[in-house]
């Protein structure tokens, strides 16, 4: 069974560095598991960017949608792979769903149940990222409530399983378990 590292903080906190940082202790190649859709030049800049950052040494896979699935394919092919991240996974399925509302908790938690399950059975070690979403103001309208409650019953269900759970605050890794 692989080792499952959960990590975790706000916007902008330094995780995803921190992630990469993590995933290269595991040695070439890696895997990086982008959940983020380029819609647009600013984002499609950020992508750029992000690849010139990480190098050569990690392979791209884009998949918003089919995360369990995505990884259950990519395992045995790297020495890690780095799923960044699952916040933006969960916003692509609640966008998917939107049609189904108030089926769409339920169809959202199976696609999380998968993921771990999926995640239980893995060989290669698997990084996930996520935003800590719960520490901020009640939105003001019923998607923002939905996905911020999805989004911190993921994120313990996640870090629960997890085998390692870390936080990161203004660049400063935690060590939550």
């Amino acid at each position: 069974m692989a080792h499952t590292i959960f990590i975790t903080g706000g916007a902008r906190s330094g995780k995803s560095a921190f992630a990469e940082k993590v995933a290269r202790e595991f040695g070439a190649p890696l895997g990086y598991m982008a959940t983020a859709q380029a819609l647009d030049g600013e984002m499609d800049e950020r992508v750029r960017r992000h690849r010139e950052r990480r190098g050569a040494e990690w392979h791209t896979i884009e998949e918003p949608i089919h995360l369990a699935q995505a990884l259950a394919r990519c395992d045995g092919q790297y020495q890690a792979i780095l799923v960044d991240c699952v916040t933006l996974w969960l916003s692509n399925l609640l966008f998917k769903y939107e049609d189904a509302a108030e089926e769409i908790e339920e169809r959202v938690h199976e696609d999380l149940a998968r993921l771990k399950s999926t995640l239980n059975g893995m060989v290669t070690p698997v990084i996930l990222v996520s935003n800590e979403v719960g520490m901020g103001i009640v939105p003001d309208n019923t998607l923002a409530r939905l996905f911020r409650d999805i989004a911190g019953t993921a994120n313990q269900a996640l870090a629960a399983s997890a085998d390692d759970v870390h936080a990161v605050i203004s660049g400063i890794p935690l060590r939550l378990k």
